[in-house]
């Protein structure tokens, strides 16, 4: 993905306050438990790296990451249901992966629910592994849901 694009092609750009109703849409359509207004006018506040995908001038997928002290941790992805299994979801991993090491992170980390097969076989398949996992992390419908904490080395990637 890049910022030169042919019009259908999908552009990536930092997001905006302005796009958060619409990033909040998808979340909800994506998630059942999804992130709220504020926690992600808190992520563009505190200067996360915050990107949207548009394709033909819609907003269409999201991804946030913090980066600190050598580390990228992927905190959200999510891609409009309309536009899942293109490959999408992982454009954004890698480009949020090569951000990461652009910025002097040497491992990236995230969480996954424990029962989203589809984003743990796109994480492994993108080089991530288990590393622990977390007890009753996310809310579920019945409940509580475990999350596996998966972590990759950046070592591969160009800084």
């Amino acid at each position: 993905m890049s910022a030169v694009r042919e019009s259908s092609q999908p552009l990536l750009r930092p997001m905006l306050y302005e796009d958060v109703a619409v990033v909040l849409a998808i979340e909800n359509q994506v998630y059942s438990h999804g992130w709220t207004e504020g926690i992600f006018r808190d992520c563009l506040r505190v200067l996360y790296s915050c990107w949207v995908l548009e394709q033909q001038d819609r907003i269409i997928g999201y991804g946030i990451m913090s980066v600190a002290v050598g580390e990228a941790h992927i905190l959200n992805i999510a891609v409009d249901p309309g536009c899942q299994s293109q490959g999408l979801g992982r454009g954004m991993l890698m480009y949020l992966l090569q951000t990461g090491r652009h910025h002097g992170a040497e491992t990236a980390f995230l969480e996954v629910r424990s029962s989203n097969r589809i984003a743990l076989r796109l994480y492994e398949s993108s080089g991530f592994h288990q590393v622990g996992l977390r007890r009753d992390y996310y809310p579920a419908k019945k409940g509580r849901e475990d999350a596996v904490i998966m972590a990759r080395d950046l070592g591969d990637l160009e800084p």
